[in-house]
Parts: C-alpha cells; sequence; structure tokens
C-alpha cells in the first residue's frame, strides 16, 4: 500500500471540495426554481385581488350591517 504524497492529498482534497460545491449548487438551484415557483403564484395572487378591488373613484357600496361593531 502506498502513501499518498502531499501532491495527491491536495488532489483528493480538490476533488471532495469540487463534489461538495457542485452539490450545494444543485441545492441552491432547486431552491431559486422553487422561490421563483412561489413569486409567480404570488403575483397571479396579487393580480387577482387586484380585479376584485373596486377602480378608484369609483362609489363602493356598504352596508351599514358591515359598520356594526362585532359585539352587536
Amino acid at each position: 500500500m502506498t502513501v499518498p504524497t502531499d501532491p495527491d492529498r491536495r488532489l483528493t482534497d480538490l476533488e471532495i471540495k469540487a463534489a461538495y460545491t457542485e452539490d450545494l449548487l444543485d441545492q441552491l438551484n432547486a431552491v431559486i426554481v422553487r422561490q421563483q415557483q412561489e413569486i409567480d403564484a404570488l403575483r397571479r395572487l396579487v393580480q387577482a385581488l387586484q380585479q376584485q378591488m373596486p377602480q378608484a373613484g369609483q362609489p363602493v357600496f356598504r352596508s351599514l350591517r358591515d359598520e356594526l361593531p362585532p359585539h352587536y
């Protein structure tokens, strides 16, 4: 059995670090994809809510029941 020389050990360490770096990069890419999907879903939700809101300047029908405090 041969003892790894210093350059061999350094090369092995670099290969290990490269493998960990590639794994981390894949994980980060997955996080970015998930976050972008969530952002897109939230944008669609905000857009839908904006369409439900009455336009500025238009009178808003309000029932007096809506104005009652909760204890009535």
